[in-house]
């Protein structure tokens, strides 16, 4: 029976994959010299993947230093608008760390088998529901810019939470998919010297 292998174990690749998940946020998240624009924000995939793939809760804290810096860095070289960063920016945090506790979540639902998949897309849609709700919500309520009522809100969410949840997807499914590559690769690796030797 397949076992749980997620988060990851050894310190190398934990380092790794960190690494590359703050590199994906900066090369998505707002407009500043490292953004590429033609790639939604992959801020809420970057959360969940932390969550499952990565073991130290530091992450967290490190990757929401790392979206505010990059906010208020593009606002303050006036690349983008206060439109945004209105009182209920802060909202983010616990927008944020649901997804994160949603990939901790997945990582025990993990197997190396293609069932996993439906498990995964439960989790995301779950997932990225309340993380609109919490985002979404707060920013419709709480940023200054609109008259909030519950039948204003409820459009709101069939306009922006497929767009959120398809872009989530996209990029957690991208991730396993290389994930999946590289232990493929890995174990065709080990087999072949043994191969060599028979």
């Amino acid at each position: 029976m397949p076992h749980r292998t997620l988060p990851f174990s050894p310190a190398r690749t934990q380092a790794a994959i960190g690494a590359a998940l703050a590199l994906l946020m900066l090369c998505t998240r707002g407009q500043h010299f490292a953004s590429v624009h033609a790639l939604p924000s992959a801020s809420w995939a970057v959360f969940f993947l932390a969550g499952a793939l990565l073991r130290t809760r530091w992450m967290f804290a490190g990757l929401f230093a790392l979206a505010s810096l990059l906010d208020w860095g593009s606002y303050a070289a006036g690349t983008i608008s206060d439109w945004c960063l209105s009182p209920a920016y802060w909202a983010l945090l616990p927008a944020y760390g649901t997804l994160w506790l949603a990939g901790r979540l997945y990582a025990r639902l993990h197997r190396d088998e293609i069932s996993t998949v439906a498990r995964l897309a439960l989790v995301l849609i779950g997932a990225a529901f309340v993380a609109y709700l919490i985002s979404g919500g707060c920013y419709y309520a709480f940023s200054g810019h609109y008259t909030p009522t519950f039948a204003g809100f409820l459009p709101r969410i069939a306009q922006y939470y497929p767009r959120a949840l398809g872009t989530l997807a996209g990029y957690v499914g991208t991730a396993f998919a290389l994930v999946a590559a590289v232990r493929a690769a890995a174990v065709r690796h080990a087999v072949t010297p043994r191969e060599a030797r028979a």
